[in-house]
Parts: C-alpha cells; structure tokens; sequence
C-alpha cells in the first residue's frame, strides 16, 4: 500500500513525504528509487524553469506588475509545475536514472527496471495514422475555385493556357499585355513598347526561340545567354548584323519557365546593365526608349529602333505582321 506520506510529497511544499522515503527504501528499494528518481527530474526541471524565467526577466523591466510579491508566487508556481511535470510522463531523465542507479543498489530484484510506460524501442509507439476524412477531395475543390477566382480578379490569365507560340497578333496581344502592364507599373516601362518588342523579337509570337529538341524558351526579347546567365538555356541558329551585313550564326538564348518570367527578366537585364541607364531614364517616353534602346546596342540591326517604332504606331499593335528575328549582345 502506498505510504500517504510519500504521496503528499508530490506537493513541492510538504518536505515530510521525501523523509518517508527513507523507511520506504527498507522495505520496496525499486518503488523508493523510483520515486527518488522522479524527485531528482523535478528539482533539473525546476533549475530549467528557473533560467528560461532569468532569461526573459530583461522583458520584464519597467513593468508595473514586475515585483517582489510576484516573483515569490511565480517561484512556487514553477516549483509545482516541475513536480506535476516529473510526475506525468516527465522527460526521461528519472528512466534513466533508475536504469543507471538501480545496478548500484544491492537488493533490487531487477537492476534499473524501467518505469511504468518506459518504451524501450520505436515499435512501442503507435504509429497508426489518424483515418482520412470523406470531405478531403470536396475541401481540395474549394481551395482550386478559389485560387481561380484569385487569377481571375488579379487580370492574370492562366499561364498553363497560354501557347508556346500564337496564331495572330491580336492572339499575341491579348495574351501578353496583362504581363505587360503589371511589369509596366512595377518598373515605369511603358508596356506598349515592351509588347512591340517582343512582336518584333517573336514576328507576333509565331517564330518563339525553341531548342533544337522542340523544347520552349519563352523568351520574347531575345536575350542571348552570356556568362552572367545561371538559368536554363537553349541553342538556335540566328541571324546577326556584322557591318551592316547579315550573317547566320550559333548563339545560345535564355529559357524561362513562363511568360512572365521573361518579362521580368527583361526588365532586370535592363536594370543591372550600366549602358541602359539612359534608355530607362525614357521609360514613359515608348518612342524615345525605342530609339535609345538601339543606340545603347540592344540589337545589331541597325533599323531596330524605327520598326520598334512602327510597330506601335500601326493600330495599336494589332495589324502588323513581322517575322523579327533580332538577337542582342
């Protein structure tokens, strides 16, 4: 039967159930060391509970209800909750002990017998997995409508809709200018010269860069991928201006994984290289950043300022058909 002395020491302030332990000890050495043991995790919690408290004590500074009286209370607090803690399932601290201890007891029937609901290896935990509710595939189906309804209010279309290459320039325009105009208002590009060019790049998106095994690039202005490009590439055989002369010639193109990639790393190539400076100082101005797009050497044509130009002034962007094949350094 267990001694009611030994029971009332699961109060922090009742000292006389620890010294019942010591009569206890005659008579149940395993059940005694047991309880030692718990008694021992208690006194490491209380410590443990005591620094984690000294540590946010910084916090506490200038606060009116920071005072002796309720540190004293918060002190016996702690002192309860470690016994309460060590006396539950604890942290195994006092297993351990008894397992290590109880071979230096003489007269233990067993030699560091482990504790009530000690598990000794992984199989003795449960590891069913709680069943899946019925409602699951109705909860997914909310989600999707509603990161439809998302897109659709942001003016975004659907990227996974959108083809690798376009049927006309109306199909071109439509599908791009939401792009356009988002990065547009993010970078001050107006997005009615960032769509010419990419018309021009893309002859209307009817010529998009492609590898060699068909794979798509995405890539609408033509950005080659030099040494300062870690991304995804593709290889095609282009057509670039030497002295005024077109040639044929091998060249390797950036890859993205959409559409809006590519316009967002147009607008980075622009920013992060020093000789566009000028051109993004007339990013309101489509017809004067047209031109100093080409003087800054975007493209080796030497006319591509003037069609950039073109293309914007032709009803807006819809009728005109050009089969741009122009590459950049």
């Amino acid at each position: 039967m267990q001694d009611s002395r030994i029971q009332q020491a699961q109060v922090y302030t009742d000292f006389s159930g620890l010294n019942a332990l010591k009569a206890r000890a005659r008579t149940d050495k395993q059940a005694a060391l047991e309880e030692v043991a718990k008694q021992f995790e208690s006194l490491f919690l209380s410590e443990m509970l005591k620094s984690m408290r000294k540590a946010g004590e910084v916090f506490a500074e200038g606060n009116y209800l920071n005072s002796h009286e309720s540190a004293l209370y918060r002190d016996m607090f702690d002192s309860q909750v470690s016994l309460s803690m060590a006396g539950g399932s604890g942290t195994g601290l006092a297993e351990a002990l008894v397992r290590q201890l109880g071979k230096q007891v003489p007269g233990l029937p067993q030699a560091g017998e482990a504790l009530g609901g000690h598990k000794r290896s992984i199989v003795d935990y449960d590891r069913r997995l709680p069943a899946i509710s019925s409602t699951l595939p109705e909860r997914l189906a909310e989600v999707d409508e509603v990161v439809a309804r998302v897109d659709r209010k942001a003016g975004s279309p659907p990227q996974a809709r959108l083809p690798e290459a376009f049927e006309s320039p109306e199909h071109f325009v439509a599908s791009l200018m939401p792009f356009a105009e988002r990065i547009g208002n993010e970078s001050g590009i107006d997005p009615k010269v960032m769509i010419a060019q990419a018309a021009l790049e893309t002859g209307w998106g009817r010529h998009m860069i492609k590898g060699d095994g068909g794979q798509p690039s995405f890539n609408l202005f033509g950005i080659k991928a030099d040494s300062r490009w870690n991304g995804d590439a593709v290889g095609i055989t282009t057509t670039e201006f030497r002295g005024g002369v077109a040639m044929k010639e091998r060249a390797d193109f950036r890859a993205y994984p959409d559409y809006e990639a590519s316009f967002r790393d147009y607008v980075d190539f622009l920013q992060s290289n020093p000789r566009y400076r000028d051109v993004l100082s007339s990013a309101g101005q489509p017809e004067v950043f047209a031109d100093k797009l080409q003087e800054a050497g975007y493209a080796t044509d030497p006319e591509y300022g003037a069609k950039i130009r073109r293309i914007m002034n032709r009803d807006s962007l819809m009728t005109l058909t050009m089969n741009g094949d122009q590459t950049k350094e």
